[in-house]
């Protein structure tokens, strides 16, 4: 009898040493250079912990958020995966129970006089889980419910991401269409002088010409940036899940982003950003699918029993009485034609797989960081030059075309100056809006919009 304890003792410790009792820990960390040797890391918290409502101080964008957040088919396809999430869990759960069935049956015959039968039964069938196998599916479900949930915070973190770089689209293209329209009626008085000087016979018609093909030249792009506008309203409307539609919006410049950028710790990434979450859910699932191959190589123990009522097979001749019975089987994989180790090796193999997306995933969210602070650095630095090449080829174009009108001053070098100050006015609002976009992106790649 000891020896039997012994031996059943030896064989419970070597099963639970092959892993298929053990819970998930997680051993996935952040590099502390994941940002980047450049980028100066502060125990501050990330602007990451900012509510968008906080980051985004626009209400016109807020409210167009709100109502992303309420239609938008993507997110909704994301909360119908949740529920089939959770309803998975629950059924795994429900594995546990032991299942029952009702089994009626009759018949009705003649073997030289007539009889019935009948048997009113039910059966149940309950697989203890001695070997981990039921557990491990618990445990998978629970975790693909968690990786489902990241999913659709990170459906909806891209959602605000792309309704707030569209208003933003929206908003510089306001700006350049209005650069545009007040550069037209420049050229325009440009074009008149010109013509004016060219019935006092001091200039020629040639340059009427180059003049008026410029103005053309500026009427053709407005009209590019307002079908620009229509199409990003468009694109909008569809995250909106609306029919096209004009999109109120405040003028550019209305409110400021904020100035102050913090990105805190770099292990704030596992906190913060549901693709890295959903990636490290990914290698628990890919554990827990190992584990429950392991079991597989072990007994299965199933518990099943019947009672019911019958009158036998002779209704007519035997009086109805009760039946009962129950067993126990316990079944041992033997030769299964390899499926059992093959199974085992693919279970590795993709957890192993799901090991290293995991770190693709944070090396990724470092590198965009990275990227996004630099660019928002360099929109700042250039923000100075830009206003004062501005200010400069403002200067210029206003001499050269008083130089014109007194004949100091070919046409040509008027429309050099004009198309230079255009130049530099369009190129100061993009470096405004890239700079405004990537303070967004940052934003979104440390984590933040999910509240």
């Amino acid at each position: 009898m000891g020896k039997t304890m012994i031996s059943a003792a030896v064989i419970l410790l070597t099963i639970s040493s092959c892993g298929i009792y053990n819970k998930y820990e997680s051993d996935s960390t952040v590099p502390d250079g994941v940002f980047g040797s450049g980028v100066q890391v502060t125990g501050q918290s990330s602007m990451a912990r900012m509510p968008w409502r906080t980051f985004f101080t626009d209400q016109k964008l807020q409210q167009l958020i709100d109502t992303a957040l309420e239609r938008n088919t993507d997110l909704k396809v994301a909360e119908l995966n949740v529920g089939v999430a959770e309803a998975s869990l629950v059924a795994a759960k429900l594995a546990f129970l032991p299942s029952l069935s009702l089994n009626p049956q009759g018949s009705v015959g003649r073997v030289g006089i007539n009889y019935e039968s009948f048997n009113l039964g039910t059966g149940a069938e309950w697989e203890i889980d001695l070997f981990g196998g039921i557990n491990n599916r618990r445990r998978q479900a629970a975790a693909l419910l968690e990786q489902t949930r990241d999913q659709e915070t990170l459906v909806r973190t891209k959602l605000i991401s792309n309704v707030a770089t569209a208003y933003h689209q929206l908003q510089i293209l306001d700006q350049q269409l209005d650069i545009i329209t007040k550069t037209e009626v420049l050229w325009e008085q440009s074009l008149e002088t010109q013509r004016a000087l060219l019935e006092n016979g001091k200039a020629y018609s040639t340059s009427v010409d180059q003049m008026e093909a410029s103005l053309l030249d500026i009427r053709t792009q407005r009209i590019d940036i307002t079908n620009n506008i229509r199409d990003i309203e468009n694109a909008l409307c569809l995250l909106l899940a609306q029919t096209p539609q004009h999109i109120d919006r405040n003028p550019w410049g209305s409110f400021n982003l904020p100035q102050q950028v913090s990105v805190g710790i770099p292990a704030e990434l596992l906190g913060n950003r549901a693709d890295v979450r959903a990636a490290e859910r990914a290698i628990e699932n890919a554990y827990y699918v190992t584990s429950e191959a392991r079991s597989n190589f072990y007994p299965k123990l199933t518990l099943s029993g019947a009672l019911g009522w019958t009158n036998g097979e002779m209704g007519t001749l035997n009086p109805a009485q009760w039946v009962m019975n129950a067993a126990a089987s316990l079944a041992q994989p033997l030769f299964t034609q390899g499926k059992l180790r093959a199974n085992l090796k693919r279970s590795k193999l993709q957890q192993e797989e799901a090991r290293q997306l995991f770190v693709k995933t944070v090396l990724n969210a470092g590198n965009e960081v990275n990227s996004y602070l630099a660019d928002c650095q360099a929109a700042r630095d250039k923000a100075s030059l830009y206003q004062q090449q501005v200010a400069v080829l403002q200067h210029a174009y206003e001499g050269t075309h008083e130089l014109m009108v007194n004949g100091k001053a070919t046409y040509l070098e008027v429309l050099t100056a004009q198309e230079a100050l255009l130049r530099a006015q369009l190129g100061e609002a993009a470096n405004v809006f890239n700079g405004n976009q990537a303070l967004i992106d940052l934003y979104i790649a440390l984590g933040g919009g999910a509240e």
